[in-house]
């Protein structure tokens, strides 16, 4: 972990959610929560694309915070198809908003594969400033659309990937004339591409 992260404990829908948050040294630019995959699957918050995602944005300046679902690593209760989960991001934003002084209005919301989807059904309620998907598991959550209410979107999959088909994604994209950035050779948990993926993600939002 970061030299400056650290893990705390906060009341969540279904009891309490183990969190790990970094703050960046100089310049807040706004708050990111990360979502782990599928934790019936061996998701967690250590799973490396959470990791590669929690990393990069605290370079770029974010109070970066990943967490383990209901029911993973720490936090308590038991896993709930997505529903609950929903409920589990709405918590950790809304309590460390409040709990840190002076914090930042502008909302990133990030997510990979399950976490992806779960995080396209909380945009439409928080509506983020920026929305990060990873390989969005759309199909399997009933992911809505997320425009209107996210403008700044990035979507990232690889055309290899067996888990979450390329198709799915962009059918779902294709309605929302939402761009999809595609990283040929890439299979699902961008395996020898995470560094690939961390540049997609430090150039789109240096912008």
């Amino acid at each position: 972990m970061p030299i400056n992260s650290q893990k705390i404990f906060i009341n969540g829908p279904a009891g309490k959610l183990e969190i790990v948050l970094a703050e960046p040294t100089t310049g807040i630019r706004g708050l990111a929560v990360i979502a782990h995959p599928h934790p019936l699957y061996g998701g967690t918050m250590d799973n490396k694309v959470v990791q590669i995602l929690f990393k990069v944005l605290l370079t770029l300046g974010y109070v970066s915070i990943k967490f383990n679902f209901r029911g993973v690593g720490e936090s308590e209760g038991a896993h709930d198809h997505g529903i609950g989960e929903i409920e589990d991001v709405v918590a950790v934003v809304e309590t460390i908003r409040n709990r840190i002084t002076a914090a930042p209005e502008s909302l990133l919301l990030a997510g990979f594969s399950f976490g992806g989807a779960i995080q396209a059904h909380v945009t439409q309620r928080l509506k983020p400033q920026n929305l990060v998907l990873v390989a969005p598991s759309v199909v399997n959550l009933n992911a809505p659309p997320v425009i209107p209410h996210c403008k700044n979107n990035l979507i990232i999959h690889g055309d290899q990937d067996e888990i979450v088909p390329l198709q799915t994604v962009l059918t779902w994209a294709a309605p929302q004339s939402l761009p999809v950035v595609v990283v040929p050779g890439t299979e699902h948990f961008f395996h020898g591409n995470l560094l690939v993926l961390r540049q997609i993600v430090m150039q789109y939002l240096s912008k």
